[in-house]
């Protein structure tokens, strides 16, 4: 696959070096089949070959609408994906590219505005709670050891379906009461984690009504 991508970007780049004095004909055709080139990466989802066909055919046709417009969608793909991996700087970097040819761009202003406000909520979060992350991580791993309990409580009343062993239901009930001491301690822990990861500040009580985060600033 990396050997025919290689391969399709180096005749791209080929291919286009000799034709900067072209006639407007042949100069049409090649952007045409550029564009094509683009439109059949862009459809595959292969960000990179697009982008290099629809800048070939903005070397010869810079104002052409198709490969502007297709650039710009390139640029969007890549700036979404960027942002889903936490890349705020490299997915504003390639909306500030996209930017050069559908400035207008609705899509192109809210996800920009979209990544800004991330960028902001995670330095909020960051300041306020570092270690945030290992919180995070710890509640998950809490609640998916309740599991066992479940787990536990259903074993006890299947014994219960074939013994008849009042007994079984007495473990379900104590199984029961150990799951909802671990829920009720879990979510007052969760409460305490949104607080901080919101406003730094573990002293409100949980029924409080919370600020939204991007209103709120770093505690010193």
């Amino acid at each position: 696959m990396i050997r025919r991508t290689s391969a399709f970007v180096m005749a791209l780049a080929a291919g286009a070096a000799p034709l900067g004095g072209c006639s407007g004909g042949l100069a049409s055709f090649i952007v045409g089949t550029r564009n094509h080139q683009g439109d059949l990466a862009l459809a595959n989802k292969n960000l990179p070959d697009a982008s290099v066909a629809y800048r070939l055919a903005l070397r010869l046709s810079p104002e052409d609408a198709h490969a502007r417009a297709g650039l710009a969608d390139v640029q969007l793909q890549i700036a979404a994906q960027d942002y889903t991996l936490s890349k705020f700087d490299d997915a504003l970097a390639a909306l500030a590219v996209a930017a050069k040819y559908e400035p207008d761009s609705i899509r192109l202003a809210q996800l920009r505005t979209e990544i800004e406000q991330a960028r902001v909520k995670r330095a909020i979060v960051l300041s306020n709670y570092p270690i945030n992350g290992d919180t995070g991580l710890a509640l998950r791993r809490a609640y998916a050891g309740l599991r066992k309990e479940s787990s536990a409580i259903v074993a006890a009343l299947q014994r219960f379906d074939y013994t008849y062993d009042s007994s079984e239901l007495a473990k379900a009930i104590r199984a029961s009461k150990r799951l909802n001491a671990d829920v009720a301690r879990l979510t007052s822990r969760l409460v305490t984690y949104r607080q901080l990861v919101e406003s730094g500040s573990p002293e409100r009580s949980g029924e409080a009504p919370l600020a939204p985060a991007a209103s709120l600033l770093p505690l010193p």
